[in-house]
């Protein structure tokens, strides 16, 4: 078994790739500057589409119609891979979305078979069967393309990129519209059967773990980037625990990455945790472990945003925790808060235009900054805070302690979106049924945490005999749980806010 070890250098262990797309065989491609090719490229993928999208029987037929031929779907498959450009898989996604979804005639004419029957004493197996026949014919063309593709080999892994695509070129708006909508919506509810807890095997790294898997983990890690291979083998190390959850379908393969800290108390700094200098060869001491630090969840797939893997994962490696350390009682987040120095920046935008009394700062604290910064506090600190640089001023730093720890706290707490946390690391652990508990000034003195969150980092807290009714409360009712340093910090920001 291949290992990472001291011999593997940064550049080797930042920058292996997995192979590359094979390469587009001549043919035409979509191109502006090219309309007869394009031409071309359109006809074939209608032709391709017509071919590999089987017709959805009559209900009557639905199970005895025999499933397409293998070669079907792995000519679409086939296709599809051989697209080099974004824009060429966006067309073909475009195509099968909006000419191969829902007979919609046939839903008219089931849904008034169904109303015609509420409105006349039949038996309930009649309204049952034509019920029935709505729900078949509810279900879109392109679904039975994606479940047949499922049982190639390598199929699922093919459908997860797929889908990893679609949402690029959404985000691109390559493709827009509510018929590509519906696809990604089927497509993530398919995804989440595959990919239920059932299916889904917990594995733990160590530095002894193949040179692919440590690899991959580092070059996914989402929310501290690693630098260096002695970096890695820290947060594989001593005190540390790193889980992920693969597949039946790609097994070995990390989907989602957790890493942990096993700690004496609560940490309030990221830098404690991924810079603090442990020695490697160090033999754990059990008695001093008394808490487990979830600091950073990354998910390898794109193509499985939205598939609920990481409230998984979390409550698999609590129990895991405790099977290894019995008397672990204490169990919280070490959280990013991405978005924070963007939300700001444009409330002091606003607040800039507004030539009255300032709203996000007291009167004492509005003079202090103005001292330290020379000028009107919304407009200095709009400047300073779009850079790194304010953090190289201890009195700006003492200055702002008071009022971003207020302005974070009513942002992580009372910014919403359709009732619930605007912040998106904020919803998954409320959701999750953990408590707001602490919020930390400089707490993450990195480039990224500064421009991301003006350092600040706050604390989750999983009590384990209260998550359940804390979810319930936060989904049900959207009630957030929060300690009394959050509601006395909102407090604060109320008392002399507006918002």
């Amino acid at each position: 078994m291949r290992v990472l070890g001291p011999s593997l250098t940064v550049r080797r262990l930042l920058r292996l790739r997995l192979p590359p797309r094979p390469p587009r065989p001549p043919g035409p491609r979509l191109s502006s500057g090219r309309p007869a090719a394009t031409g071309a490229l359109e006809r074939a993928m209608d032709e391709l589409l017509h071919r590999a999208v089987p017709a959805m029987p009559a209900y009557e037929l639905r199970e005895k119609t025999p499933a397409p031929a293998e070669n079907q779907c792995a000519d679409f498959v086939s296709f599809y891979c051989s697209l080099a450009e974004t824009t060429e898989r966006a067309e073909l996604l475009g195509r099968l979305a909006r000419g191969f979804g829902v007979d919609h005639g046939q839903v008219a004419e089931q849904s008034a078979g169904v109303l015609q029957l509420r409105q006349q004493p039949r038996e309930a197996a009649v309204l049952l069967q034509a019920e029935d026949r709505l729900r078949y014919a509810l279900v879109p063309r392109y679904r039975s393309l994606f479940h047949h593709i499922s049982k190639l080999d390598g199929g699922v892994r093919f459908l997860v990129q797929l889908r990893a695509d679609l949402l690029e070129a959404q985000a691109l708006k390559l493709v827009e519209g509510p018929h590509v909508r519906e696809m990604n919506g089927v497509l993530k509810n398919m995804l989440s059967e595959w990919f239920s807890s059932g299916f889904l095997k917990l594995e733990r790294v160590t530095w002894h773990s193949p040179c692919e898997v440590l690899q991959k983990i580092s070059e996914s890690e989402a929310v501290h980037p690693v630098k260096t291979w002695m970096d890695m083998k820290r947060r594989v190390g001593p005190y540390r625990r790193c889980y992920f959850f693969s597949h039946c379908s790609t097994p070995g393969e990390p989907l989602i990455v957790l890493h942990v800290a096993l700690t004496s108390e609560i940490s309030s700094s990221i830098q404690a945790i991924i810079v603090k200098e442990c020695p490697l060869s160090e033999t754990e001491e059990q008695n001093r472990i008394t808490t487990a630090i979830f600091y950073s969840i990354s998910l390898t797939q794109q193509g499985l945003q939205g598939v609920e893997l990481g409230t998984f994962l979390i409550k698999r490696v609590v129990k895991e925790l405790q099977k290894e350390f019995p008397h672990l009682g204490t169990f919280s987040s070490l959280s990013p808060i991405p978005g924070f120095t963007k939300w700001l920046l444009g409330l002091l935008k606003s607040k800039a235009k507004e030539h009255g009394r300032s709203e996000l700062f007291t009167d004492s604290e509005c003079k202090e900054i103005s001292e330290i910064t020379g000028g009107p506090v919304h407009e200095t600190l709009k400047a300073f805070l779009s850079s790194s640089e304010w953090v190289k001023s201890e009195r700006l730093v003492r200055a702002l302690q008071a009022p971003l720890m207020r302005l974070c706290a009513w942002y992580l707490y009372g910014e919403k979106h359709r009732g619930y946390a605007l912040n998106p690391v904020a919803n998954f652990h409320l959701q999750n049924g953990a408590v707001m508990w602490r919020i930390n000034w400089m707490a993450d003195v990195s480039l990224r945490g500064i421009t991301g969150s003006c350092s600040l980092m706050v604390n989750y807290r999983y009590f384990l005999d209260q998550t359940a009714a804390n979810s319930t409360a936060y989904l049900g009712s959207k009630n957030i749980k929060a300690s009394e340093q959050v509601l006395s910090l909102v407090a604060q920001f109320q008392k002399n806010s507006k918002l």
